[in-house]
């Protein structure tokens, strides 16, 4: 008698693979849409990145108190001071005689060991006979009964009086320790005029404190405008002097009796001014690099892989808006004319040598045809004006093209999460059918097989 014979699979996976080959097509479009839609999301979150670093670029540049042209303030013997210049400053020369420098006061005290804990309140009085007391009935903080000099410096440091103005700290010499207190700033007022002891005072204390030695006196910086003696007597606690508008210069050593006063001069600085124009040659060449390689053309002959917004015309229209901004004029002078040139993929280039020639021969055109960009888009004017208000449109947080982009993904990505439900739901309904028909018919097979089986038995031939 012919054996039944029946196909052997398992019911779980038939029902799996039949279920996933019924929504097989429209889970390949979803998933090209999820694709799709996180590829332009980074490309934007790229783009916004990189839209940011150039705004935030122009704005340093040219920002609050800021021009692209730059003016220095140069000392004759740079030892003596330093000086720098902001672009409200007027080109000029000045001169100055160091008498002095401002020093920060040092002082010490030899503080013996072992002294008593019930010490009351540590007065400081310094130069602006302001007074910093410190309680030392908490200074011993090991509680072993002995008050030490470290004790003594730390309870100065902690003092809310205090608030930064003195450091105090402890040295020892030849066995002997000595407290060392030293102003935090420059000045006679801010160094140490005298200590006293108040309330439950101890001997050994007071004793030791009556004995000042002065390590660095507290001195306020003195210059002469012009000659020593002849000239304007300037003197403050800082090293720092602004007595100039919008110019700075620090003094950093005192002159000899009998030498010259140095010279100042406030003019124009090339080198800075060569380097802002480069950060901004610099700054507009990473942007577009970065525009570029998100909308290149695809060329399959070359292997070249089209951008994540080849066809996305918005982003071929931003960076349109930034070329044209370049190729603006303003007041005749244009960026070409100041050596910055475009190259042929696209970026630009700085000769070095026309720009200074140009600045030269006019020191208000630059700043005049590159203008103001500032983060709040306030008083933006010239071509960093123009391209400060071309960016805003993409990347203000509230109603910039990146921001409605971002909205416009979220919503999407909520449509596509439904749809994946449903897909998914449909995969557990099929899934369930198919199981539910193969278990079935893997039971009657099952059942068939046994019954052919025991026919073969019963009429074999080496059966009676």
């Amino acid at each position: 008698m012919a054996t039944i014979t029946s196909p052997t699979y398992d019911p779980q996976t038939t029902a799996t693979n039949l279920a996933n080959a019924s929504i097989k097509a429209p889970q390949a479009m979803l998933d090209a849409q999820l694709a799709k839609d996180k590829a332009n999301t980074a490309a934007m979150n790229t783009l916004g990145n990189a839209l940011s670093a150039f705004q935030n670029a122009i704005t340093a540049l040219t920002g609050t108190s800021k021009t692209i042209s730059s003016l220095g303030a140069s000392f004759s013997n740079t030892a003596i001071a330093t000086g720098t210049a902001g672009p409200k400053a007027t080109a000029s020369s000045y001169s100055f005689y160091v008498e002095q420098v401002a020093t920060a006061g040092q002082v010490s005290y030899g503080i013996r060991n072992g002294l008593s804990p019930n010490n009351g309140k540590l007065n400081i009085t310094l130069g602006d006979n302001s007074v910093i007391q410190v309680d030392l009935s908490t200074a011993n903080t090991d509680n072993n009964g002995e008050l030490t000099p470290k004790e003594i410096a730390a309870a100065i440091n902690g003092s809310s009086n205090n608030a930064g103005k003195l450091t105090a700290s402890t040295i020892t010499v030849n066995g002997a320790t000595r407290l060392v207190l030293t102003s935090t700033a420059t000045g006679k007022e801010a160094g140490v005029d005298s200590i006293a002891l108040s309330g439950a005072t101890d001997a050994d204390l007071s004793a030791d404190l009556s004995n000042q030695t002065v390590l660095t006196a507290a001195n306020n910086a003195v210059v002469w405008s012009g000659p020593k003696t002849t000239g304007t007597r300037i003197e403050q606690a800082s090293n720092t002097f602004n007595v100039i508008d919008d110019v700075s210069f620090t003094v950093n050593q005192a002159q000899g009796a009998s030498d010259a006063p140095v010279t100042l001069k406030v003019g124009a600085d090339s080198a800075t001014t060569t380097a802002n124009v480069q950060s901004f040659v610099t700054a507009y060449n990473t942007l577009f690099n970065a525009v570029k390689a998100l909308t290149i053309a695809g060329n399959a002959a070359n292997g070249v892989t089209p951008g994540v917004l080849s066809s996305d015309t918005a982003v071929k229209a931003l960076r349109d808006q930034l070329s044209t901004a370049l190729r603006a004029a303003t007041g005749g002078q244009s960026l070409v004319g100041y050596g910055i040139t475009g190259n042929r993929d696209g970026t630009l280039s700085l000769d070095t040598s026309r720009l200074t020639k140009a600045v030269a021969a006019n020191p208000g055109g630059l700043d005049k045809l590159f203008g103001s960009a500032s983060t709040l888009g306030l008083n933006d004017s010239g071509v960093l004006g123009t391209m400060n208000k071309v960016i805003d449109n993409w990347t203000d947080l509230s109603k910039g093209v990146i921001a409605a982009r971002k909205t416009a993904s979220t919503k999407l990505q909520g449509q596509l999460a439904d749809r994946q439900a449903a897909l998914q739901s449909q995969f557990d309904s099929a899934y369930r059918r198919y199981l539910t028909q193969f278990t079935s018919l893997q039971q009657l097979q099952s059942s068939m097989t046994n019954t052919s089986n025991l026919f073969t038995e019963l009429f074999s031939s080496s059966k009676n």
